[in-house]
């Protein structure tokens, strides 16, 4: 098994960066590039991986109270992650992501899962500041 970690701080209250980060129909905007999610009968999503061009019955969560979204393959098990957002005081949050692999035929290697993993976290971070500009604005 293998696991991978990566967190961000982001300029924004947690509800605002949970908000972002829950909303199915935007989680292409911070996941991955090759990873597009299609809501199913709930908690049920269908996740398409371009590089393969298959789509994977998976399962996504949302937990407003806990501040966090938990998601994993349906079927094969093959991996897990979830996001956590915390408050971290004067408007700021600390959004951390974590991965778990449980089959090495899942696990693209730490140097790959840490780069989308900081990618994803970047690009939540732009989608976040959009949409706090916005509101202001």
């Amino acid at each position: 098994m293998a696991e991978y970690e990566r967190s961000r701080t982001m300029p924004a209250q947690p509800e605002q960066v949970f908000d972002q980060a829950a909303d199915i129909g935007r989680l292409d905007a911070w996941m991955p590039d090759a990873l597009h999610v299609r809501a199913g009968e709930p908690p049920a999503v269908t996740v398409h991986e371009d590089a393969t061009g298959e789509d994977t019955s998976a399962l996504l969560r949302t937990e407003r109270d806990q501040m966090r979204v938990e998601w994993g393959t349906r079927e094969q098990g093959g991996y897990a992650g979830w996001l956590q957002v915390a408050g971290i005081g004067s408007g700021a949050s600390e959004v951390t992501v974590h991965l778990s692999f449980f089959e090495d035929s899942h696990d693209p290697g730490e140097r790959a899962a840490c780069e989308a993993l900081d990618s994803s976290l970047r690009r939540l971070e732009e989608q976040v500041r959009i949409r706090v500009d916005n509101a202001a604005g």
